[in-house]
């Protein structure tokens, strides 16, 4: 018992610490981040505490305004915090792989499947939905891309679906932000054990990037490929 009591009471400090930092992290892009915070909080404790003296319960009312006021703005907090850490990330190369490793359990990501020596990169999510192939970099050329390894996918899982997502704000395009919604709304057509097969099989034939290590989330900007770029096994 003392064991899992200390376990949880180191816990916490680093939630804490993590909180604490997203809070930072997200403050330097929203400015108006901790003012849009009270302001939810105060507001919705403030609608049920006067609720509460209207119908004579304002203590019980004022606690359950204070247990929403606490979700309302952990609500309001996780999108703001969420749609500031996609403005930082939006534009960089590598950006829709982080995205991706974060879509759900049921998906397996393998970035950079595909690239080319202007970083135009071409990753692949597996899931119920089937084979996602997800581009970003400019648009002329992933299609390129794109075209090649869906012909790839045509030789090695032809019973498979295989659908193509190009990141952007264009026209036709995806916005980073939409990149998740977007995969979950494919119709899902594989079984659990389907899925594994198709995995089995995508990693059987091995990837484009396989020998090459790659960082978590967004690739620096002034990372470059090697001359001649990667050869196709």
């Amino acid at each position: 018992m003392a064991r899992k009591e200390t376990a949880a009471d180191a816990a916490n400090p680093g939630r804490l610490k993590q909180i604490a930092l997203t809070y930072k992290m997200t403050r330097k892009a929203d400015k108006k981040i901790g003012l849009v915070l009270a302001t939810v909080g105060i507001v919705t404790f403030g609608v049920f505490l006067a609720i509460g003296f209207l119908i004579g319960h304002p203590i019980y009312l004022g606690i359950l305004g204070f247990l929403l006021a606490f979700l309302a703005t952990a609500i309001v907090f996780g999108r703001r915090a969420e749609r500031a850490a996609f403005g930082q990330m939006e534009g960089q190369p590598g950006a829709a792989a982080a995205v991706l490793d974060n879509v759900g359990r049921g998906w397996t990501t393998t970035p950079a499947v595909a690239m080319n020596r202007s970083q135009d990169v071409v990753h692949r999510a597996v899931g119920k939905a089937g084979i996602v192939l997800v581009a970003e970099g400019n648009p002329n050329r992933v299609k390129g891309l794109l075209a090649a390894e869906k012909k790839k996918m045509a030789r090695i899982v032809a019973d498979v679906p295989v659908h193509d997502v190009i990141v952007g704000d264009g026209e036709g395009e995806v916005p980073l932000k939409k990149l998740r919604t977007t995969l979950l709304k494919f119709p899902r057509v594989l079984t659990g054990p389907q899925v594994t097969t198709t995995n089995d099989r995508l990693r059987a034939m091995g990837d484009l990037m396989s020998n090459m290590p790659l960082p978590k989330g967004p690739m620096p900007k002034g990372m470059r490929m090697p001359r001649g770029g990667p050869k196709m096994r």
